[in-house]
């Protein structure tokens, strides 16, 4: 049986982390610990796999994509931008989904850099600033979508989720509501953390400041949407308006809404975030500040294949999101 780094980590009692970077004679781990796991590596009858990228400089053709779910549409028209790039240029890809555990994120992560694959794109990031030690140990470009980091080996494109919060909330002002709530995603992290920034920031512009009963917190998916509003039409005052989350969010929202004998938008207005085409399905049909999703996997693709290319590459990229006015908002009620 093949010696790995893992058996060598074990029999160290090291990280295999730690062992990697001995390997590779990293001055950031002391000579006397790169000796001695030079020496168990040895009489382990360590060998490299001969395949690797480090040795031969081969390529496999074929990049990793890690999503959360693809229950989520979002994600699903993501990949298939993804897509597009990846065989135009000859590119397979190995798909995994990590259902929004930060931990099962790494350990695909770590298994795709296992799997040789030349690169790897990651939406919707659960690990923040821990991807940092762990790329500067696989030493593999990695491209986050709407996800926001920095280091040698991250690259990102997101949408300008601040903006889009503030655009939502600013429409919803100019329609004449002041009464204005926010159902947020506590799994959401950055991401949610921006549109609620941008909802503070357009209120404030009218002299408002978020009532804490009217900030409310689901998890990005329609049961949790619909939980969330239910809770809001028990506060009093009620709010005449709801910026959402997501458009998942949106959507359990207005069902919520409809279930209660609320008239959507004469007694309240609904609006989502993401621009889904589902949106559409419901009625009313849902208002929403939609992403560019394919372009967000397009973009994430290409920029990827710029680095394994060695061609220069913007190290972020931030796109702008758009409102998408159907029929789920209008004027506050007198």
């Amino acid at each position: 049986m093949r010696v790995t780094i893992k058996d060598i980590a074990r029999a160290v009692g090291v990280s295999h982390t730690t062992v990697s970077r001995a390997l590779r004679d990293s001055e950031e781990i002391n000579p006397e610990t790169r000796a001695r796991i030079r020496a168990v590596a040895e009489s382990m009858g360590y060998r490299p796999n001969p395949v690797a990228r480090a040795l031969q400089g081969r390529r496999t053709q074929t990049l990793g994509v890690v999503v959360t779910r693809l229950s989520d549409p979002f994600h699903t028209e993501v990949v298939q931008g993804i897509e597009k790039v990846a065989q135009a240029h000859g590119y397979g890809l190995l798909l995994s989904l990590s259902h929004e555990d930060p931990a099962k994120e790494r350990a695909i992560v770590e298994m795709l850099a296992a799997k040789q694959v030349d690169g790897i794109i990651v939406a919707a990031s659960r690990l923040g600033s821990r991807y940092l030690p762990l790329l500067e140990a696989l030493r593999i470009p990695i491209v986050l979508i709407n996800s926001h980091q920095t280091g040698p080996y991250v690259y990102s494109v997101a949408t300008d989720n601040v903006h889009g919060g503030y655009l939502a909330t600013r429409y919803l002002i100019d329609l004449g509501h002041r009464a204005i709530a926010y159902i947020g995603n506590r799994r959401g992290g950055r991401s949610n953390q921006d549109r609620y920034r941008g909802y503070r920031q357009a209120l404030r512009e009218v002299g408002l400041s978020p009532r804490p009963e009217w900030v409310v917190k689901g998890d990005g998916r329609v049961g949790a949407g619909e939980a969330a509003m239910r809770r809001l039409l028990e506060v009093s005052p009620r709010p005449t308006a709801v910026f959402c989350y997501n458009d998942l969010t949106a959507i359990g929202a207005l069902r919520a809404a409809v279930q209660a004998g609320i008239r959507v938008p004469e007694d309240l207005s609904i609006i989502g975030f993401d621009g889904l085409e589902e949106g559409s399905y419901v009625f009313p049909a849902l208002t929403t500040v939609a992403q560019p999703r394919q372009q967000l996997g397009r973009l994430a693709a290409e920029m990827l294949l710029e680095i394994l290319n060695g061609r220069p590459s913007p190290r972020r990229i931030l796109l702008q999101g758009t409102l998408l006015e159907r029929a789920s908002c209008g004027p506050p009620p007198t």
